[in-house]
């Protein structure tokens, strides 16, 4: 869970304004979201979250963006976790498909990552409810930035 440095409705504009305690753990929003890391390791993560009343949508089951948050958060764990401290990477293409609502309970994601191959590294997860029934499948593609070691074959 982060460390605020400052209160947490402050508008974000400089540095040092919250902390991470470790390299895999949760960052301010998967913080207010709820997440919990339950694994990470080895290019694979799993990842929690209960369905609470502020993560619904006017229909009165699970946001899609609440589900999405933690599909694509547990990639970036399992990333992290192939990853050295302090690489940074990000999201550059994710997708979605949502099988059916999530109406209560704890929703668990869990991710495997391949690669890096450049900078490049590729995601799958699964979200299931608290019956193990699939309610979303989620792939996505993170970019590590310049400059760290990681090049793509037609960078010079």
């Amino acid at each position: 869970m982060a460390r605020l440095l400052v209160d947490g409705e402050t508008e974000l504009g400089g540095d040092n304004q919250f902390v991470l305690e470790n390299w895999i753990e949760t960052a301010p929003f998967e913080d207010l979201v709820g997440l919990e890391i339950e694994h990470a390791g080895h290019g694979s993560a799993r990842l929690s979250c209960v369905f609470r009343v502020k993560l619904a949508q006017g229909g009165g089951v699970m946001h899609g963006g609440a589900l999405t948050t933690l599909a694509d958060t547990c990639v970036a764990m399992a990333i992290k976790s192939l990853l050295p401290e302090p690489t940074v990477f990000a999201t550059t293409h994710l997708e979605m498909t949502f099988l059916q609502p999530v109406r209560r309970g704890r929703v668990t994601a869990e991710a495997v990552v391949s690669g890096p191959r450049g900078r490049t590294v590729t995601g799958e997860a699964v979200i299931c409810d608290e019956n193990d029934e699939k309610v979303a499948e989620f792939v996505s593609e993170f970019r590590i930035a310049r400059g760290q070691g990681y090049a793509d074959p037609d960078e010079p």
